[in-house]
């Protein structure tokens, strides 16, 4: 797997569409993926069943899509803030503020693509390839950051500030979510001062 692939390009939208991901999104990350099937994702969504299956293949599909909104969403605030910080210490900063204000959301339950991959963990599964490509990417940004700040070892910083991230997303969901997001406030700088 490329961790430069791209995420699949836009899709034929419409309304009915849109209402079943928002619906399934909604659900999905609030109640878990397997407890939620997608005759309560059409009732909730007010759509029929053959328009279901003029979007999505199944469930499988569906999720797929699911856990694909949400990448392009956190891609757009990254893009967001690169562009905002160019310097690569202000930008790791401001990921690591990202990161932290989502933990302490008001509905936070936990990372969507963690949640995802412990409910599907067959590795050649769509749910999990899914999962691993969103990984790979902010990986990558990560490991572009730390390049870019001069870090004598890019790749253990940025495999550094993905597992301090991924702690502090299950922290912030089980424990104290304020407690959470410190660590990683502190922790992403210690790594940018490590170089």
């Amino acid at each position: 797997m490329s961790t430069t692939e791209e995420v699949p390009g836009p899709v034929r939208r419409s309304a009915a569409r849109d209402r079943l991901l928002g619906t399934a999104s909604r659900l999905f990350y609030g109640e878990g993926i397997r407890g939620v099937g997608v005759d309560r994702v059409m009732a909730e969504a007010d759509v029929a069943r053959g328009t279901f299956y003029r979007h999505f293949d199944g469930k499988d599909d569906l999720v797929r899509a699911y856990l694909e909104a949400a990448d392009r969403q956190i891609r757009d605030g990254v893009a967001a803030a690169a562009k905002q910080f160019p310097s690569p210490a202000d930008f790791l900063a401001a990921v690591a503020h990202g990161i932290g204000d989502e933990v302490c959301g008001a509905r936070f339950r936990g990372c969507p693509f963690i949640n995802a991959a412990a409910e599907y963990p067959d590795p050649d599964s769509v749910i999990h390839q899914a999962v691993l490509r969103h990984r790979a990417w902010f990986r990558e940004v990560l490991v572009d950051a730390f390049r870019r700040l001069g870090a004598a070892a890019p790749e253990q910083s940025a495999d550094s500030m993905v597992a301090l991230r991924d702690g502090v997303m299950v922290a912030g969901y089980l424990g104290d979510a304020e407690a959470a997001r410190a660590v990683l406030l502190h922790g992403v700088p210690a790594l940018v001062a490590a170089g």
